[in-house]
């Protein structure tokens, strides 16, 4: 299933994208409007939510939200593409020698289609495109072998950089966490859909320009092995947001920022795309 939030005739709702359609699930038993708890109850409404028809509105009669916009975290990796690795050392960054954490301010995480305000404090606003899951099972201390089970699905992510701020924390969390530099979606496709999140493309255009192309198979850290990492450490929740890396070609690689006006695409194989206008701060 693609699950969605929507908004229409100004009600925010729970849906799924079907062909070029929205079927709404608002009114499925035990939905509510959370997409987090959903979630966590998805093995037991998965029935009713898969046999649920209609109404039906019009894909592009609606205007999709953030598919979850209440995670209780919202964490990413850095470093995690071997090319992009690469091109990081050239510059004099050296390569972790462990999976590099951070955290993205839950705050930050806006819609598939909303605007990436560029900061009156910086003009060094990045892109980085990336694949992102979402945990759909409560769990702790999970080995990279089972893994797969605690995942819900998979979105399209931009892990919009203020690289100035960036480098002003060890943490990379300010950089990393203005409002509207998380856009997500532009739904959450299942994993039962998805046969290998390991072999996806992955692109990111600016006004059409190709700027990153690459393969979840560069990945240095699999998803999994990212999933049994992080519940060493913590107890991951239905909703979780984990940011997966980004590829190579990174606008701070070639000094080439995002300016007002621009339109960044990111696109996934089978996970569809998110497109965003940068607007410069009012």
């Amino acid at each position: 299933m693609k699950l969605c939030r929507f908004e229409q005739a100004g009600s925010v709702r729970i849906g799924k994208v079907v062909g070029n359609g929205v079927v709404d699930l608002s009114t499925v038993p035990g939905v509510g409007a959370s997409m987090r708890d959903l979630l966590a109850r998805l093995p037991r409404l998965r029935p009713a939510l898969e046999a649920a028809a209609a109404p039906e509105f019009a894909l592009d009669a609606v205007r999709l939200l953030a598919p979850i916009d209440d995670p209780q975290k919202y964490l990413a990796i850095g470093m995690n593409y071997r090319a992009h690795a690469e091109e990081a050392a050239a510059a004099g960054i050296p390569t972790p020698k462990s999976q590099l954490w951070f955290n993205k301010q839950v705050s930050c995480i806006s819609g598939p289609y909303d605007p990436i305000e560029l900061p009156k404090v910086s003009d060094q606003l990045d892109y980085e495109a990336e694949l992102a899951f979402v945990i759909g099972a409560r769990c702790r201390r999970v080995n990279a072998a089972e893994a797969r089970r605690v995942i819900g699905g998979y979105l399209v992510a931009n892990d919009v950089t203020v690289r100035d701020w960036q480098a002003r924390s060890p943490t990379f969390t300010l950089g990393k966490s203005f409002d509207t530099h998380g856009p997500v979606g532009p739904w959450i496709t299942t994993d039962d859909e998805i046969p290998d999140p390991l072999r996806l493309e992955i692109r990111l255009s600016v006004n059409g320009e190709q700027r990153q192309r690459s393969s979840t198979g560069d990945m240095i850290y699999d998803i999994y092995a990212q999933v049994a990492y992080l519940s060493t450490v913590m107890t991951l929740e239905p909703g979780d947001l984990i940011a997966t890396g980004t590829p190579a070609g990174v606008g701070i690689a070639s000094n080439r920022f995002l300016r007002d006006g621009d339109l960044v695409r990111v696109e996934i194989d089978s996970l569809g795309a998110i497109e965003n206008r940068v607007r410069a701060e009012p």
